[in-house]
């Protein structure tokens, strides 16, 4: 008894479905449009990355895929790794892309003897100013880390602790990094 009961009341859930006057969705440009006049113009865009390139590729030839990555990257606001045999033109790449984007630049050549605050920064005592912060190399736009491999684990905490969070502890003190920092 309980099967007939429950099929009568399928049936009257899918006929009251059917009867149901439903909201008809009617087809507008508003809805549905598929142009790309509403799109972003990013002609804007492509115009600066293309100078850029040009820019560059007047003193590097023969790294146009290594160049399109890094300006990819710098786009999606990451970070790059770039690896090679010496002579490929990594630490020149790198500089003139910053130059071409005018932004300071820093190199930190990394060594197992280096400290974390090596690149972030100390806090420093002078009887005339008191406590004061010395930032590191870390605070520039745009860092080279070289032989990061070789740097001890703090360091390279110190080092990720820059690159995800955007930020720099000194002491007990954080201090943002530039904007955009690359």
């Amino acid at each position: 008894m309980e099967d007939t009961n429950q099929n009568k009341n399928k049936e009257a859930n899918q006929s009251d479905l059917q009867n149901n006057d439903l909201p008809e969705i009617k087809n507008t440009e508003h809805n549905h449009d598929l142009s790309f006049k509403n799109r972003i113009d990013l002609s804007e865009l492509q115009e600066g990355v293309a100078l850029i390139k040009t820019e560059i590729e007047k003193v590097i030839v023969g790294q146009k895929g290594m160049i399109d990555l890094l300006i990819a990257s710098i786009l999606a606001n990451g970070h790059s790794l770039i690896e090679g045999v010496p002579g490929v033109a990594k630490t020149i790449s790198a500089k003139l892309l910053s130059k071409s984007l005018n932004v300071g630049f820093s190199r930190i050549q990394f060594t197992p003897d280096l400290l974390p605050t090596d690149i972030v920064g100390i806090t420093a005592y002078d009887k005339a100013k008191g406590f004061y912060t010395v930032k590191g190399p870390i605070f520039a736009n745009f860092v080279l880390g070289d032989e990061i491999n070789r740097a001890p684990p703090k360091v390279q905490s110190a080092l990720l602790e820059s690159m995800q969070e955007k930020q720099v502890t000194i002491g007990k003190t954080s201090f943002p990094l530039p904007k955009p920092f690359f």
